[in-house]
């Protein structure tokens, strides 16, 4: 479980351009897709040469597709990225049916892909974004050539308890409580708490990127849905941790084909590092990185050194997509389609 905007690391020096109040990073490309029912914000980046794989990227609970900027720009010389902003956070708006569950949004991103065309992408997925990826990769593992988890939202059965105020906000009113309580927090205040939460050392945020985050954090609280999308997503992820059977999130873990790269922080205060040992169990074949000094959002503090371990995965497994079944019911006889 992630929490509201983060600030990057990347150094001053790089500070990005922006587009009315949307910030776009030197060499990214925004675009709307729009649905049935669903606008989805898609940042993108060209790769450094024509011909690379396709890669998808999947934020946690009230990131966006900025947490991934700097891992694209580590990754543009293997892979064609794209970031989505998953329906409420971001610059993309509510879901028409305000449908925030794990299920719901990884057949927003079932659609994204079908409708694009670009399966089979390299999957990446942080937090809430890990859930969400872990069930795309097992309902469709045609559209998965490999998957990268960075600190997945997977069920725990002794949740940490500096996760539990993320968790609180899945009872009802509980949203709109802590709201209230907080009304006098500024978003600087609010920007730090985030911050120390998230990053396993809080002083690798530069000046520009905090200056930014605390920017974002003001966009979107004033947003008229973002505690209902911050509620309801909540919510999604303890309903799919007490999922049982087919549906479990670690049962699903258990069928998924593509080979998996898992990377867990030492300093993660929101999922446990002791959760690694078991996702490695789970996921077949998996290849597991864990950083001491991280915390929840590994990617955005050590862009590098992921990017390694996936450039190690992509030449270990190669360009070649395995062969795989084509769909399994998402839920209830869903595949995600349409």
């Amino acid at each position: 479980m992630s929490s509201t905007e983060l600030p990057g690391v990347r150094s001053a020096s790089e500070a990005s351009p922006q587009v009315g109040a949307v910030r776009v990073a030197e060499g990214e490309q925004l675009r709307t897709v729009v649905l049935p029912g669903l606008e989805l914000t898609v940042r993108s980046r060209p790769p450094l040469r024509t011909g690379l794989p396709p890669a998808l990227f999947v934020h946690g609970l009230g990131g966006s597709s900025t947490n991934w900027t700097d891992l694209m720009a580590q990754l543009e010389d293997s892979v064609d990225g794209e970031a989505v902003d998953l329906p409420g956070f971001g610059w993309s708006p509510p879901p028409a049916d305000r449908d925030y569950s794990v299920t719901a949004l990884a057949r927003a991103v079932i659609r994204h892909l079908d409708a694009a065309g670009r399966g089979p992408v390299h999957l990446f997925g942080n937090s809430l974004g890990g859930a969400v990826s872990t069930r795309v990769a097992a309902v469709r593992p045609d559209l998965v050539r490999t998957l990268t988890l960075i600190s997945p939202a997977l069920p725990e059965l002794r949740v940490q308890r500096s996760a539990v105020p993320t968790a609180l906000l899945a009872v009802p009113g509980m949203a709109s409580l802590v709201g209230r309580l907080t009304r006098g927090l500024s978003a600087e205040e609010r920007t730090r708490g985030v911050t120390a939460l998230c990053y396993g050392d809080p002083s690798r945020v530069t000046s520009e990127g905090f200056a930014y985050a605390v920017a974002e954090m003001e966009r979107r609280m004033a947003l008229p849905y973002f505690w209902e999308a911050m509620s309801r997503s909540s919510r999604g992820i303890v309903d799919a941790y007490t999922l049982g059977g087919q549906h479990g999130l670690w049962r699903q873990a258990q069928r998924v084909l593509a080979p998996t790269l898992l990377v867990y922080g030492g300093r993660d205060q929101l999922v446990s590092y002791r959760m690694a040992q078991k996702a490695a169990a789970s996921f077949r074949g998996s290849r597991l990185l864990t950083l001491p000094q991280a915390g929840h959002v590994a990617m955005m503090e050590y862009p590098d050194v992921v990017a390694q371990a996936f450039r190690e995965l992509l030449h270990d497994t190669g360009p070649a997509t395995r062969d795989m079944p084509d769909t399994l019911d998402i839920r209830d006889g869903e595949d995600g389609r349409g």
